[in-house]
């Protein structure tokens, strides 16, 4: 394992977790290590390590029922629904209805302290009920993604299914590493192929 990363760095860039798009969010360059030839920007890895680690950190601060999930996309859904299980947080699949952090007098009402998000562009309802509460935002971000009141920015691609499969397992192991319910990468019995959704193969 390449020094104080949490994995190899050739699994981060097989897994493409540092590409990221053309456009750049205002917030995101920072993040950015340089832009290819074909326009899309790269995501600096040492960046995306060392959020990883700080964003277990901070979940391991809070007990797991106070914890939300949330994921829209197909392959986030698969990865963060895993992670959630995992550590026995709340999931919220696809869209996150208006009032449902707010509204007290709605039956699926919930109060996370805090809520790990998938990707703000499609869960922004989530990123205004939270601002409207101020319960605690982390939230994977790509370097297109909006920002704006995001308390803890884990720079990745938010889009990929290696990616994005790689990048929970990592959040579930630390996770459970700072929680002590493991000691080390390998008593964490899970693989990343199993964050990952599962593509069907179209007969041709």
């Amino acid at each position: 394992m390449d020094e104080q990363l949490l994995t190899e760095q050739s699994e981060y860039l097989e897994a493409g977790i540092h590409i990221g798009a053309k456009t750049r969010a205002p917030g995101m360059s920072r993040f950015i290590y340089k832009t290819r030839e074909d326009g899309l920007c790269l995501l600096d890895l040492p960046s995306i390590d060392g959020r990883i680690k700080i964003a277990a950190k901070l979940l391991a601060n809070y007990s797991p029922e106070n914890i939300v999930v949330t994921a829209s996309r197909i392959y986030a859904i698969a990865a963060a629904s895993k992670f959630a299980e995992i550590i026995n947080a709340k999931f919220m699949k696809g869209r996150v209805m208006p009032g449902i952090f707010t509204n007290p007098n709605r039956k699926d009402y919930t109060e996370p302290e805090i809520i790990l998000m998938s990707d703000t562009r499609n869960e922004k309802q989530a990123v205004r009920e939270a601002r409207k509460t101020n319960i605690p935002v982390i939230a994977l971000c790509d370097t297109d993604n909006w920002i704006k009141f995001v308390d803890l920015i884990v720079p990745c691609n938010n889009k990929g299914r290696k990616a994005l499969a790689l990048t929970y397992f990592l959040l579930a192991r630390e996770y459970m590493k700072e929680k002590g319910l493991i000691k080390s990468n390998e008593e964490f019995n899970y693989k990343v192929s199993d964050f990952e959704a599962k593509v069907e193969m179209k007969a041709k």
